[in-house]
């Protein structure tokens, strides 16, 4: 008995030596990995408006689609909702935002609700001048910012107008991020992309909210809303049903509320920050863009003096988030560009060690849906951001596979030590199809941009020098930066662990309830070797 109680130990010992560690940054370069594609992909076909997630709930002024967003700093955080219902028809007459207003209460205690913060309201339509086609005009979109908080702090709160009788929400409450330093970060940070409101975006959102995440990055594409005709007649490729017989790129605009009602009980809890996507152009009367987008989210604009919803950034604990507009002018001599530079340089990375930046279509993915696309911004920024010691970048957009890829350290197509990391999360759960092909298929390389987007800024691709693709558009072998890619729904957990270690996993759809992970690496920030123009101060 004795000889084996005393054998234990080594037992567990040799038990905990065969969990196999993640591996890390700082073994270099890993092999790239293609992991086969799967048939059980997910069920993406959207949830029907008569699902009772995406129903109205509630009557007269109370408030739906609660959401709350981060401020810049931690001692801020911004409430929003809607009062009253939309409007579709051929003529529509928009609300009055004076009719109800915008307040938070709030506290350290459900039942202590005893501060009090106002902020504005405003409606916005989505106008066709065609006959024949809905209009949509919304309901009051509410946007109040606390003030005055304290970091890592749960507070409790309602919103609505407590002059009106049941104009008021029920009590929800979140928890402000960590203070602003070098040892303290979020718990779980949720990384998703291309979310839609498909029945495959429910078992995202499900495994997301299972991993208790304390902030959601949203890179773009979020309700699809432009999937459909004003008549609510959708389709899984617009451009291919309705390209041609439609005046212009209808949008069905309850999508986006439906998509607010489902995801509340997510928004009203957890932070949420959004980065705009291709499918929030949605374009209308007078050639506006992007209205649904601008309206119905809260953005650190102008705390973080951008003044712009398209890009903005944020602290939480030790990292500083830059999220950039992939859709707006993005050139050296451009408003983005020149606030980027300011950004960056008021980056003391003694305080906020990390540097994360996030954007819808990514730089280097190696499949075959919008290969390059989004050269003529990489080719821009890139060496701007290299040249500040970028850590991370998250993207999403590449949808033909639902994929998901990781990239090793890289800069200008090249490996690189103090490169970043990119991670594209493909698809949460949107219900878009396309070949499912990478770029090195044999005899499948697209020209890059083959079509151009005006969004996108034009034809920026050149030929590779050197690798596998020297003399040549694409490879016949996936590349050397490309370190990981699947074909997957799903969502990323990113864990930062202290100024240099970050854990970074990948949650597939399919291991929801098996608790397995798709992929999982240390990302390794080398401060000393790498941060060029960045505050540096010892830290350790």
């Amino acid at each position: 008995m004795w000889m084996w109680r005393g054998s234990m130990p080594l037992l567990l010992l040799a038990a905990a030596a065969a969990v196999a560690e993640p591996a890390s940054t700082l073994e270099g370069p890993s092999r790239p990995v293609t992991v086969p594609l799967r048939e059980d992909r997910g069920h993406a076909v959207d949830l029907p408006d008569t699902d009772p997630r995406v129903q109205r709930r509630v009557t007269g002024w109370a408030p739906e689609q609660i959401a709350v967003a981060l401020s810049a700093a931690p001692t801020s955080a911004w409430v929003s909702w809607i009062t009253g219902d939309f409007q579709m028809g051929g003529a529509v007459k928009p609300l009055d935002p004076g009719t109800v207003g915008s307040v938070v209460r709030y506290g350290l205690a459900a039942d202590s609700l005893v501060r009090e913060a106002t902020g504005d309201a405003l409606v916005y339509s989505q106008l066709y001048p065609f006959e024949g086609l809905q209009n949509y005009t919304s309901g009051i979109i509410h946007h109040v910012r606390l003030q005055g908080l304290e970091p890592g702090t749960k507070y409790y709160y309602q919103c609505g107008d407590p002059s009106i009788p049941g104009a008021m929400s029920a009590v929800h409450a979140f928890r402000t991020m960590p203070a602003v330093g070098p040892r303290s970060y979020p718990g779980r940070i949720a990384v998703v992309g291309d979310l839609g409101l498909t029945y495959n975006t429910t078992s995202t959102v499900e495994h997301m909210a299972s991993n208790q995440p304390d902030l959601v990055l949203l890179l773009g594409d979020v309700s699809y809303a432009n999937l459909y005709l004003t008549n609510g007649t959708g389709t899984d490729c617009y451009s291919c049903s309705f390209a041609k017989s439609t005046p212009i790129h209808e949008t069905y605009q309850p999508r986006w509320d439906y998509w607010g009602r489902y995801m509340e009980p997510v928004t009203s809890s957890t932070p949420m920050m959004v980065v705009e996507g291709n499918h929030e152009i949605e374009q209308q009367i007078g050639n506006k863009t992007f209205a649904a987008y601008s309206a119905r989210f809260a953005f650190p604009s102008m705390e973080s003096e951008s003044f712009s919803p398209f890009y903005y950034s944020f602290d939480a604990g030790g990292i500083h988030f830059i999220m950039l507009a992939a859709y707006a002018d993005y050139s050296k001599s451009g408003e983005q560009y020149r606030w980027l530079e300011k950004d960056l340089a008021k980056v003391d990375r003694s305080v906020t060690p990390w540097l994360v930046a996030g954007w819808h279509a990514p730089w280097y993915s190696t499949y075959k849906a919008h290969y390059r696309e989004a050269e003529c911004m990489r080719v821009a920024m890139e060496e701007l951001l290299y040249s500040y010691g970028l850590d991370i970048v998250f993207t999403g957009h590449v949808w033909q596979v639902h994929a998901y890829e990781r990239s090793n350290r890289v800069f200008n197509y090249t490996l690189d030590p103090c490169g970043a990391v990119h991670i594209s999360v493909g698809d949460g759960g949107n219900r878009e199809k396309m070949a499912t092909t990478h770029a090195d298929d044999p005899g499948r390389c697209p020209e890059p941009m083959s079509t151009p987007d005006a969004f996108m800024g034009g034809f920026c691709a050149f030929n590779f020098t050197s690798g596998p693709a020297a003399g040549s558009f694409c490879w016949d072998r996936q590349p050397d930066y490309s370190a990981y890619r699947e074909s997957s729904f799903g969502h990323g957990i990113l864990e930062v662990k202290n100024e240099t270690h970050a854990l970074w996993k990948w949650h597939r759809n399919q291991d929801l309830y098996q608790g397995a992970v798709g992929d999982e690496i240390y990302i390794v920030r080398e401060p000393e070797r790498c941060l060029l123009k960045s505050s540096i101060a010892a830290y350790f």
